[in-house]
Order: structure tokens, then sequence, then C-alpha cells
């Protein structure tokens, strides 16, 4: 079975032209590029703005069977801690790599291929940053969370207490025992 292989959208900021690397093994060519932010870079409490800057350093590399992307980008986050809910804002750095095989090669599925002597890396770079995104980010290693029964958040408080809890059903008896005292 052939995968299905769309033209690239030469409008896209992540498609990167590799005539000029060739199919000479061993040339190369970097990229140091400032991006947008695509949208959708999130995993669950956090990701990355949509249209937030990309710092993106990208290596063309010419090899046998295609050209190796090697890329590094440093983005922002955002999010909330998933303990507190406050809100988490920091910068994270995300190394990927893909091989783009030039037309022709026998390729499986999930193989990427040169279209129109261009390469799309913006699949490669999302794929990095959902994975690597924390499922549970927190704000700090020892967050304490929110209180269960009134969600107070227990960093600000943390001796924060409640009354010992009276069972609803013995409610009523703790307030005859009040009430017969004060009659005697």
């Amino acid at each position: 079975m052939k995968p299905e292989h769309r033209h690239s959208d030469r409008r896209s900021p992540y498609v990167f032209d590799v005539h000029e690397v060739g199919r000479r093994a061993g040339s190369m060519k970097e990229f140091d590029v400032t991006l947008p932010a695509p949208a959708d870079l999130v995993s669950g409490l956090i990701g990355v703005p949509e249209d937030s800057d990309v710092q993106l350093h990208l290596r063309l590399e010419a090899v046998v069977e295609g050209v190796l992307a090697t890329g590094t980008a440093d983005v922002e986050l955002s999010g909330q801690c998933s303990r507190c809910l406050t809100d988490i804002d920091g910068e994270d750095t995300f190394d990927f790599q893909e091989l783009y095989f030039y037309p022709g090669h026998e390729v499986e599925e999930d193989d990427k291929l040169i279209v129109d002597e261009t390469v799309d890396v913006e699949e490669p770079l999302r794929g990095a940053v959902v994975l690597d995104l924390p499922f549970t980010p927190l704000c700090r290693e020892d967050c304490l969370g929110l209180c269960p029964e009134c969600g107070v958040n227990l960093n600000d408080d943390p001796t924060h207490d409640h009354a010992d809890a009276v069972d609803p059903r013995w409610e009523k008896l703790a307030g005859l025992s009040e009430d017969t005292q004060n009659k005697i």
C-alpha cells in the first residue's frame, strides 16, 4: 500500500525549500528563524499560546535516502497548575528530528516525503512539543493544592484547618447537649 502525501502549503512558515541542499549527501543548510506558533500546541492544562514566538533552529542535511531535518524550538508556555490552578508561564526547549525521503523511495505509511522540493516541519515540531509537555503541570514541585472542603489555596495558608467535622447524622444531637446544659 502506497501512502498518500499531500502537497505542502508553501505559504506556511514551517515549509522549507530543500532545493539548495540537493541530492548531494553531506550538503547542509541551516536556518535560525522566529515563527508564529501554530494552533493547538496544547496538552491538557498547558501549552504554547497560538501565534506566540517560536525560535526555530533547523538544520537540513542531505543523506542517501533524502533530507534529515534536525531542529530545536524555543517556545513560551502558558497554562495552569494541576493542583492549585494558579497560572504558569515559562519557556522550554524541544528537540525534533525527521527524515524526509526523496520521491520514488519505498516508504512506510508514517514516513514523510519531500514534496515539490520542500519539507514541512510543523508535524514533527507538534509531535515533539505535545508529547513532551507535562500531563499534570505544577507551579512548583511541593505544591499543596486546594483545600478539598472550601477550595482555599493551601500554598497561601499551609496551616489552614477546619474544625473536626461532625457526622451529619449526629449533628442534631450535638445541639441537644448544649440545650440541656443551658436549662440546668
